[in-house]
């Protein structure tokens, strides 16, 4: 624009000085045709002598004429250059310009509350896609990602940095290419895809916008995730099953001996704590199933806040503390204050089933130590005793539900085989991360890392 100015300034100046220059030519001619033969070769001498001083006039009207032409397009220019369009009603540099200054703060004013408006409506969406099982891509009429949730990201073994790029670079295959020819025709369609051996499900819809496809929405389900659900669920129902008909047998029998009257009056009371016994692990084996349908539920219906997770310990180490005495076992605590943000009943329950185990499958004198560690990313509690330990090919499966170790003992105890399993979801409620060491004979230590 400086430039454009500059020129415009030269060009005028220029012109002025030809028009000028005819027009004293076209003067000087006519005045010379009226003079004698000598008189005009006298003045033809005159100005030709007078020719250089003519020429270095032009020469520096020329070059005053461009040094005020720069300053002056600078001035023009300078106060465009400051404008602050962020704030466009805030500039004083001309009053011609106030107009579009002031669309252009108009059109910033909307184009800001698109601006945010797109990101809340993206936070949604992420909001919403990411706490998704299935996964789900949208991609436009050409199969270009726009949008992938953390599921697809998972299921397909793609990264989130696809977006912008075709679907079938990232992920190559014969069936999901036709599966996206299909949908870029107009019509619904489904298939099967098979990745590293496992099968995932694919239904695909288009999105018509005035009879044209404009996109894609793909949903991908993890049929194998499905298969292996409903297989846990079947092994559950069986367990659970087995697991109550045990001490509701055993309570049917005492009570038919005891209502048939074939019991000695001096055995009923030995009678009557064995149907007291069996019920109280009825009632503990109900809870426990209880507390694991909540939490495979997601524990919807309570409230997390601020804990204390060495509090939590201590109160926990208190009520047990008469338990460890009968057992022979010393329980302590050690460590500092660790706060946390999580559910208090499932955090309580953690503490107690991992303190109450260290318990029962230690040895008369033995110990366990309940530590609390407070970091800048976790909140750390672990639990370890000097017990029967656990063998290295049994430690995966620990976890497990209605998985014991030693069956026979687990039973005399009084346990309900559900107690690490309910740890190990209500750990994952949390986001936490459980770590088991265990040397048979020598003792186990159980580490849980609470990320803030």
């Amino acid at each position: 624009m400086k430039r454009r100015i500059r020129r415009a300034i030269l060009l005028t100046a220029g012109g002025a000085l030809l028009v000028m220059l005819i027009l004293s030519a076209a003067v000087l001619c006519c005045a010379l045709h009226d003079l004698p033969t000598d008189a005009r070769e006298s003045v033809a001498r005159a100005l030709l002598s007078a020719l250089p001083l003519i020429l270095i006039t032009l020469s520096l009207l020329i070059t005053l004429t461009v040094l005020v032409s720069r300053r002056l397009a600078k001035s023009i220019v300078e106060p465009l250059n400051k404008l602050n369009l962020n704030t466009p009603k805030s500039n004083h540099a001309y009053d011609e310009l106030a107009p579009l200054l002031e669309r252009i703060g108009t059109q910033q004013h909307k184009l800001l509350e698109q601006s945010v408006e797109l990101q809340r409506k993206k936070s949604e969406f992420e909001t919403a896609t990411n706490h998704m099982s299935e996964g789900l891509v949208l991609l436009n009429e050409d199969g270009v990602i726009l949008a992938i949730n953390r599921s697809a990201v998972r299921l397909l073994g793609i990264t989130t940095y696809c977006i912008g790029i075709k679907l079938t670079s990232v992920c190559p295959s014969t069936e999901l290419q036709e599966l996206l020819l299909r949908t870029a025709g107009g019509e619904h369609a489904d298939a099967t895809l098979t990745l590293s051996g496992q099968a995932y499900r694919l239904s695909a819809s288009p999105t018509v916008t005035e009879g044209r496809v404009t996109g894609l929405a793909l949903l991908v389900y993890d049929l194998n995730e499905k298969e292996k659900a409903e297989k846990l669920r079947q092994e559950f129902t069986a367990n659970v099953s087995h697991e109550l008909k045990t001490p509701l047998h055993s309570i049917s029998g005492y009570a038919e001996l005891l209502a048939g009257g074939m019991v000695r009056p001096e055995d009923v009371p030995q009678f009557s704590e064995r149907i007291y016994t069996e019920t109280r692990r009825l009632i503990a084996l109900v809870e426990d199933i209880i507390k694991l349908s909540r939490l495979d539920e997601g524990a919807a219906d309570t409230q997390r806040e601020n804990v204390d997770l060495y509090a939590l310990a201590n109160a926990t180490v208190q009520s047990l503390s008469p338990v460890a005495a009968d057992a022979g076992v010393s329980l302590q605590l050690q460590g500092t204050g660790a706060p946390l943000f999580g559910i208090r009943q499932f955090l309580s329950i953690i503490i107690y089933n991992l303190c109450e185990n260290a318990i029962k499958y230690n040895r008369a004198g033995g110990s366990v130590t309940v530590s609390v560690t407070n970091t800048p990313e976790y909140a750390v509690l672990a639990v370890r005793d000097t017990g029967i330990g656990i063998p290295e090919g049994e430690q995966e499966r620990v976890f497990e539900r209605f998985y014991r170790v030693d069956k026979s003992h687990s039973k005399s105890l009084g346990g309900t085989g559900l107690g690490l399993s309910i740890v190990k979801h209500a750990a994952k409620l949390h986001a936490a991360t459980i770590k088991l060491h265990s040397i048979p004979d020598v003792g186990t230590t159980v580490t849980v890392y609470f990320p803030k």
